[in-house]
């Protein structure tokens, strides 16, 4: 069971069961260590004209920034960022990053958010529907985690960015700009 939901200060989180895999352990490309994710996480995320391509293999998601590869199968099988039908939170940045996939909310949206008011309803929202079993992270999140440690983590950064000072010692938003 996962606890990547976990609501700060509380000790509920989401029942997320993975199995055990037997992929290959590291990426074929890059060299790192992915983490299993399901077939029907994979069949959700990859475009209509790359579901031949899935098979009975135990597939990985590759977390690395750099690396182009998503999916990797334990037989050699691959599926790169352009064999995705949407961006990946991992391997992207901007305010077009998704970071609540069940929801969709974006990195723009908090960021919006937290220019305009200082703060950002987005974790209360996506913790109140994941209280009330409207999630999916494990199917519609490519890394077939809950959003929700993205979202918290992503919130911190851009809420930490809006509070820095800048030379003139004044605090600046540049990092919180739509």
């Amino acid at each position: 069971m996962s606890d990547c939901c976990a609501i700060e200060g509380s000790a509920e989180s989401c029942a997320t069961m993975f199995s055990e895999k037997s992929a290959t352990a590291k990426c074929f490309v890059c060299g790192t260590e992915g983490r299993p994710v399901e077939q029907q996480t994979v069949l959700h995320h990859v475009k209509h004209e790359q579901l031949d391509r899935v098979n009975g293999e135990a597939y990985r998601f590759c977390p690395d920034l750099k690396c182009e590869v998503v999916y990797y199968g334990d037989h050699g099988t691959r599926f790169s960022v352009d064999d995705l039908r949407e961006l990946v939170t991992a391997k992207t940045h901007g305010d077009q990053r998704p970071i609540c996939y069940c929801f969709g909310f974006t990195e723009g949206d908090a960021r919006k958010e937290i220019v305009s008011t200082g703060k950002t309803t987005i974790p209360a929202t996506v913790s109140r529907l994941i209280k009330g079993g409207m999630c999916a992270c494990e199917i519609r999140n490519p890394v077939g985690l809950c959003c929700l440690g993205e979202v918290n983590k992503t919130v911190k950064r851009l809420l930490t960015s809006a509070a820095e000072p800048d030379a003139s010692g004044s605090a600046t938003s540049d990092d919180c700009r739509a």
